[in-house]
């Protein structure tokens, strides 16, 4: 199969496999390009691989060696130009919990909040 060249790259980090197919099927309907890990420790893999990566979309209870905000602000301090959005059905997140430009959104999300923020973030 021949990857087609779409939009900007988010990279989704959710462990739950259903979680994280259905956060992938909302952002490439909404033209993006997607990649995806399972674990923080995954995620930095990836990011470690890759410049193109624009926005990671992360859960915040994830495993692996750091949360989704640990991720996030490792996320600030290597890959600064990268946004973060970050998401989950259980904890409440501050605006001061994020690092400089972080978005949170909660469980469950719909497509118009996904696409409305990363059309916000990105184009």
């Amino acid at each position: 199969m021949t990857e087609v060249s779409r939009g900007p790259v988010v990279l989704v980090v959710e462990d739950e496999p259903l979680l994280r197919m259905n956060a992938v099927d909302m952002i490439e309907a909404a033209g993006f390009h997607v990649l995806e890990a399972g674990s923080a420790d995954d995620a930095i893999e990836v990011l470690e691989k890759r410049d193109d990566i624009c926005l990671v979309f992360t859960d915040i209870q994830i495993p692996g060696s750091m949360d989704g905000l640990k991720l996030a602000r490792a996320v600030r301090g290597r890959w600064p130009p990268i946004k973060i959005i970050t998401t989950s059905g259980r904890v409440q997140v501050a605006a001061d919990d994020l690092p400089d430009g972080g978005r949170f959104v909660p469980k469950p999300y719909t497509q118009a909040q996904i696409t409305g923020l990363l059309r916000e973030m990105l184009v």
